[in-house]
């Protein structure tokens, strides 16, 4: 239906931001929020998910992040909010070579994601995922970031709900920095 919306980024929650497009405000699950700025123009790529009883828009940076959403959410076992979610600790690059790699490892340090989904998503798209990405992050960073939170004293599980909050493409001290915050509320 849609295929990306061009406006101004007015409100910001925990996992979606209000994009103003002409005076109407849509509501777009995006993987990292934050890394979007309040009163600044951006071009969202969205995909429109709809079922009986909910109509929701998520939305993407680039187009490839969208592209490889939309083969995800084409596994067996995979929604749109867990497939959303790998895009905010991981990176393209990262994603495709750890499917094409078969490193379940990788797979399952993504929230919901279990050792049988990440099964299925190396069955389902090995060898099918051939894309070029500009994506310079380090796919080490979100380990650095779990390994010094976790040397800080946090639990795992209070760390997996943080991380994907935290803008990946910062630097590691930044991003320590933005995790505490969220850990401290």
């Amino acid at each position: 239906m849609f295929g990306y919306l061009d406006g101004k980024i007015m409100y910001q929650t925990s996992n979606s931001v209000v994009i103003d497009v002409n005076s109407i405000g849509f509501n777009v699950y995006v993987p990292n929020p934050y890394s979007y700025e309040l009163n600044s123009n951006y071009r969202i790529f969205v995909y429109n998910h709809i079922r009986e009883d909910e109509s929701s828009l998520y939305g993407f940076k680039t187009m490839e992040e969208k592209d490889l959403f939309l083969r995800l959410i084409n596994v067996k076992g995979m929604g749109p909010k867990v497939a959303s979610g790998i895009f905010a600790t991981g990176s393209i690059k990262g994603i495709v070579d750890a499917i094409n790699k078969e490193n379940i490892l990788y797979l399952t340090k993504f929230p919901k994601i279990g050792e049988k989904l990440a099964k299925q998503i190396i069955l389902d798209l090995k060898g099918k995922l051939f894309i070029e990405s500009n994506d310079n992050i380090d796919d080490n960073s979100i380990d650095e970031l779990i390994s010094v939170l976790e040397n800080l004293g946090y639990k795992s599980a209070e760390i997996k709900k943080i991380v994907p909050q935290v803008d990946s493409s910062k630097p590691l001290e930044e991003q320590v920095k933005d995790s505490l915050k969220l850990l401290l509320k």
